[in-house]
C-alpha cells in the first residue's frame, strides 16, 4: 500500500469519528432544545393561567362589591364582555379555558374564557413583544447550537488528528520496510503511548523471526541449488560422453537420449522451481541484456530434432527487432517449453514462431487444441497455485512463472483447430527503458 493510501485510511476514520461525534452532539441538542420548548409552553400555560385567572377574579370580586365599578383596559390586557366591550365575533367560538397563541388584529393574544353570572367574560393578554422577544432568544439559541457543535467538530478532528498522527507516522515507516533487507525495526519515538510500545515491539520480534526464517530459505535454495544440478550435470555429462561412444548399439543409444532429456527437463524444472521460490528483485542480479531476435531463431534450432519423427515443421514468419533485460536461462525455459508444447500436441504440419514488437512471442500449432473448459482449468490451477499432475513443466507452472516476473501467458485454442500460445515479456522491456 502506498503512503497515500494510508494517510486516506488514517483520514477516514479521523472524518468518521468526527462525524459521529459531531451527529451524537446534534442529537443531544436537539433533545435539550425540544425538551426546553416543551417546559417553555408549559410554563407558559401556567403563567398566563395563573395571571389572567387573578385578573380576573378581581373584576369578578369588584363588580360584585361595587356595580358601577368598570374594567379599564391597558395596553396589554382588554376585558371582552361586559356592558362597555363586547367580545368580538373572532373570539367566539372558543369555550372556557386558556387559549395560547390567538392572532387578531395582527397582534398575538392569549385569552381567559370564563362564564359569570350568566355571561362570558373573554380577557386578552398581548404578548406580541414577549413573543417576538422569545423568537428571537430561540433563533440565537438555535444558532449558538450550531456554533458550538461546528467548534465541537473542529476541535474533535484536531484532537484524532493529534492522536492519529502518532499512528501514520507509523504507518510510513512499516511501509519503508525492505523485504530483501535483514535486521530491520521499528524505533518508538520520545513520548510515545503504551499502545504504540505494544504494536512496535510485536512487529519487531515478527521482523526479527521473519529475517530467521528467511535467512533459512535462502540457505535451503542455496543448497538445493548446488545438492540438485551438481547430480544432474553428472548424469547429463555422462550420457553425452556415452553416446559420442561410436560403438553404442542402437537401443542402448535410444535409452542415453532418453537419459539426457530426462537431465534437461529435470535440470530447466529446477532451476524454474528456484526462480520461483526467489523474490523477482533478486533475480535482476541474474539478469542480462538480451537481443530475443538473435535469441529466438536458436531455440528453434535445438528444438527441431523433436520434430524428426513428426511430419511436422517450425518455422519462423516474423522476427522484430527486441532487447530485454532478464534471465537467458529463465526466458529459453518458458519459450522453450511452450515450443515443446506445440510439438507434443502436433503431429503433422508447421509450427508458426513469431517475434512482434514491443517484445511479445506467439506460437501457432496445428495440433490437436484444447477446449475452453481445459484453458479454463489451466488459468484456474495458475491463479490457485495447484500443482501439475505428471512430470515435467506444465502451462499451469509456466503462467506461474511468468506471473513472478511480470510477464503475461495468453492461450487461445478450439478443440481440433490447434493453439496459438502468446508470451508477453514487455515488463521486462520496460525494466530496460527505465534501466
Amino acid at each position: 500500500m502506498k503512503p497515500g493510501g494510508i494517510r486516506s485510511r488514517l483520514g477516514g476514520l479521523r472524518a468518521r469519528v468526527t462525524l459521529w461525534l459531531v451527529i451524537y452532539a446534534a442529537l443531544i441538542s436537539l433533545a435539550v432544545f425540544i425538551h426546553g420548548f416543551i417546559v417553555n409552553e408549559q410554563a407558559e400555560q401556567l403563567t398566563w393561567r395563573s395571571l389572567l385567572k387573578s385578573e380576573l377574579a378581581h373584576f369578578v370580586q369588584r363588580s360584585a362589591e361595587d356595580p358601577h365599578y368598570h374594567w379599564t383596559d391597558t395596553e396589554t390586557v382588554q376585558l371582552y364582555g361586559d356592558d362597555d366591550s363586547p367580545a368580538p365575533p373572532e373570539f367566539a367560538r372558543f369555550g372556557p379555558g386558556i387559549h395560547d397563541g390567538i392572532e387578531y388584529q395582527g397582534r398575538d393574544k392569549v385569552l381567559m374564557v370564563q362564564d359569570v353570572n350568566g355571561r362570558r367574560l373573554v380577557l386578552a393578554l398581548d404578548i406580541t413583544q414577549l413573543q417576538a422577544h422569545e423568537n428571537n432568544l430561540g433563533l440565537w439559541m438555535l444558532v449558538s447550537n450550531i456554533i458550538a457543535i461546528v467548534l465541537l467538530g473542529i476541535l474533535v478532528a484536531w484532537g484524532l488528528g493529534r492522536v492519529v498522527q502518532p499512528l501514520a507516522d507509523m504507518a510510513k515507516r512499516i511501509h519503508a520496510l525492505r523485504p530483501d533487507r535483514p535486521g530491520q525495526h521499528i524505533d518508538v519515538v520520545k513520548g510515545a503511548s503504551h499502545e504504540q510500545v505494544v504494536i512496535a515491539e510485536a512487529l519487531n520480534d515478527y521482523l526479527q523471526r521473519n529475517d530467521t526464517f528467511v535467512e533459512r530459505e535462502r540457505a535451503f535454495i542455496d543448497s538445493t541449488s548446488h545438492e540438485l544440478r551438481t547430480p544432474i550435470a553428472v548424469i547429463r555429462g555422462a550420457s553425452e560422453l556415452a553416446l559420442d561412444q561410436p560403438d553404442t548399439p542402437p537401443a542402448v543409444r535410444h535409452q542415453l537420449l532418453r537419459i539426457r532429456q530426462t537431465a534437461e527437463s529435470v535440470e530447466q524444472l529446477v532451476t524454474l522451481l528456484l526462480v520461483l521460490a526467489k523474490d523477482p528483485r533478486r533475480l535482476e542480479k541474474s539478469s542480462d541484456y538480451v537481443n530475443l531476435d538473435e535469441l529466438l531463431p536458436d531455440i528453434l534450432d535445438d528444438h527441431r530434432h523433436l520434430c524428426a519423427d513428426k511430419d511436422l515443421g517450425l518455422q519462423l514468419v516474423e522476427l522484430a527487432r527486441c532487447e530485454l533485460f532478464a534471465p537467458v536461462a529463465i526466458m529459453q525455459v518458458a519459450i522453450g517449453n511452450l515450443l515443446r508444447n506445440a510439438i507434443e500436441n502436433s503431429d503433422r504440419g508447421v509450427i508458426r514462431v513469431s517475434l512482434l514488437a514491443p517484445a511479445t512471442v506467439r506460437i501457432e500449432d496445428p495440433g490437436h487444441g484444447m477446449s475452453p473448459e481445459e484453458i479454463a482449468a489451466i488459468y484456474r490451477r495458475i491463479a490457485r497455485g495447484d500443482p501439475r499432475q505428471g512430470s515435467g513443466i506444465g502451462l499451469d507452472l509456466l503462467g506461474r512463472l511468468c506471473e513472478h516476473l511480470g510477464w503475461k501467458l495468453q492461450l487461445d485454442s478450439e478443440t481440433g483447430q490447434g493453439t496459438v500460445a502468446t508470451l508477453d515479456m514487455s515488463g521486462s522491456l520496460a525494466k530496460s527503458r527505465d534501466s
